[in-house]
């Protein structure tokens, strides 16, 4: 089946293993730092960046604020050439219509476009289950599948290997899922590239059905939109007799004449291009050309729910650039597992909690915390979210959710200190103890676990208090020296 993000630890644990493994660290080191520089210098071409993104936002916000009506016109537009539109309130819907599609065409396996949708409900190990072998095809997805591994980012989800690693896994892996790597095989790129390509290209001759996603749904002409870098998409949107895309409510824009800010944005954001090298468009069924039967899954599965969180719905502008992923520095040092979920990162850490729900389980309860607050992902998101915001305001949802609880160690320390700093006599007593306690704390083990990340300065020989008393104010004696 593979592996799966199910009982990943909270944030703190996962990353505090991830930071022991120096491999990893240099892998995300080198590959963020160089996506970076890619995007920066793009970007600095285009003198207008900053309208785009106020534009790409406002679109966004425009399709999210009459949602209802654009999905409703998309599936009429569908529906009018050749499509059949299904509705999934979650992700065990949606697997389910991707099942039945698939048995009833008696197909055994299917070949996929690299989609973030389809991993979120776990549609390949759905499938496994009913027997069916579902292919990645785009080279990183491929790479993480054959590895029986994780992905660790949006855009490049095996950033966490370097092309040993990858050389390794293709000689080993590829021959039981079918074209074997050439046993001759180094870890030059290009190299890795041919025999991917050519392992491959067996699947898409012989697949019978593909499962893809969309980047934008254009609700005024009912047309679904991929962008890629390798062509691997175009061949599963062509070639196959079924076509299934799985597609997020948020995805839809109003018109086509929307697709050119974003066509605009994506490309300098994620891969640090000036456009994508395949941009693929598709609507309903073209008689004898391309897939003759074509089903859109239109997926909620806490859509609805991120919409009516009046800060968090802008989460819901994201295009899945990854942009703010390359400049995190949290992100950069722990990388993607130890998020827990196939969205990582600092959209992840508002987008988890906001489909999910707070107080419910302790690893998405963790997620807004897994950041600085450094501001550094609001500045390169393309649609403006606000992800620092939001991670405040989730924080505190997060801590209403357990109130009446049993109270952590944290909420009785701050409660006893509001006592105190609440009463002039209750804190001057605590002055006159403030040297001993903060040497106590150095070794109580619960406060331990706080100071041995932080500095705690000692506490002072004399209280500001007494002091005042000793000198008048300053008066009599000065500093007291």
């Amino acid at each position: 089946m593979g592996a799966t993000f199910v009982g990943m630890p909270v944030f703190p644990v996962a990353a505090r293993a991830a930071l022991a493994d120096t491999q990893l660290r240099h892998n995300l080191a080198h590959a963020t730092g160089t996506i970076r520089g890619k995007r920066a210098r793009v970007v600095g071409e285009v003198t207008d960046w900053e309208d785009l993104r106020t534009a790409g936002a406002a679109i966004k916000d425009v399709a999210l604020a009459d949602l209802e009506q654009h999905l409703v016109q998309l599936e009429a537009r569908l529906t009018e050439q050749g499509a059949v539109v299904h509705w999934a309130r979650d992700g065990d819907e949606a697997n389910r219509i991707v099942a039945d599609i698939a048995k009833a065409h008696q197909v055994d396996e299917v070949v996929k476009v690299k989609s973030m949708a389809t991993q979120e409900i776990g549609l390949n190990e759905a499938l496994a289950e009913e027997g069916i072998a579902a292919w990645e095809t785009d080279l990183a997805e491929l790479i993480v599948q054959l590895g029986d591994d994780l992905p660790s980012h949006i855009l490049v989800p095996a950033i966490h290997r370097n092309r040993a690693e990858i050389r390794r896994i293709f000689l080993d892996r590829m021959s039981s899922a079918g074209r074997p790597a050439p046993a001759t095989l180094t870890d030059d790129p290009p190299e890795l590239a041919a025999a991917a390509r050519l392992h491959l290209r067996e699947k898409f001759l012989r697949a019978k059905m593909a499962v893809s996603g969309a980047n934008f749904a254009v609700a005024e002409t009912g047309t679904l939109v991929v962008v890629e870098s390798e062509g691997n998409g175009r061949m599963c949107l062509t070639l196959p007799e079924v076509l299934v895309s799985v597609v997020g409510i948020e995805k839809v824009v109003p018109t086509w004449a929307d697709l050119d800010v974003f066509l605009r944005l994506l490309p300098r954001s994620s891969t640090g291009e000036r456009m994508n090298p395949y941009t693929s468009t598709w609507a309903g069924v073209t008689p004898g050309d391309g897939p003759q039967e074509v089903h859109v899954v239109l997926l909620d599965n806490g859509r609805t729910r991120a919409l009516a969180d009046d800060l968090g719905r802008q989460a819901l502008r994201c295009i899945r650039c990854s942009a703010c992923l390359n400049v995190c520095p949290v992100y950069e040092r722990v990388g993607g597992h130890a998020y827990g979920s196939v969205y990582p990162g600092p959209i992840g850490a508002i987008l988890n909690p906001l489909l999910h729900g707070v107080g419910e389980n302790a690893q998405t309860d963790s997620l807004p915390y897994a950041s600085s607050l450094c501001g550094a992902c609001y500045e390169v998101c393309p649609v403006k979210i606000d992800i620092p915001s939001i991670l405040v305001d989730l924080r505190a949802q997060v801590v209403d959710a357990h109130r009446g609880q049993r109270p952590k160690v944290e909420a009785v320390a701050m409660k006893g200190a509001s006592a105190t700093f609440g009463s002039a006599k209750r804190l001057g007593f605590a002055e006159r103890f403030a040297r001993l306690g903060t040497s106590m704390a150095r070794r109580i083990p619960v406060a331990s676990a706080w100071t041995g990340a932080r500095d705690l300065p000692s506490g002072p020989t004399e209280s500001f208090r007494a002091w005042w008393r000793r000198t008048d104010g300053g008066r009599n004696g000065g500093r007291g020296e």
